[in-house]
């Protein structure tokens, strides 16, 4: 099972704080696992891509996609959604930074596109 897959077979775990978020070191074998155009935010506390598509009907549906992981994961991103494209984040609030259900979700969304 490659690193991608291992992501996707799991599931988030509630985090309402208490615990540390990631250290760079965790965080950049996790982002290893994930599409190449997934980054690091400067100060490690987020992940973030831009996602591009030929039209707004294939946008919003890459977007009510990505609500139904979220739902299901309980964990939810920041999006900003253009015509044709869509900016994603993913950080832990309840932490102040990266858990590693970000990136859970992350990979999750990798896969809608494969």
């Amino acid at each position: 099972m490659t690193a991608s897959e291992d992501l996707t077979a799991r599931r988030c775990e509630p985090c309402e704080g208490g615990v540390d978020p990631l250290d760079a070191g965790a965080v950049a074998e996790l982002i290893k696992a994930l599409n190449g155009d997934w980054q690091v935010s400067d100060d490690g506390k987020s992940i973030s891509r831009e996602f591009e598509f030929a039209g707004y009907y294939r946008t919003i549906a890459f977007v009510n996609a990505v609500a139904w992981i979220a739902e299901s994961e309980g964990h939810h991103p920041d999006l900003t959604v253009h015509y044709g494209k869509v900016h994603c984040l993913w950080t832990t609030h309840a932490i102040d930074g990266l858990s590693e259900n970000d990136f859970i979700c992350a990979a999750k969304m990798d896969r809608l596109l494969d």
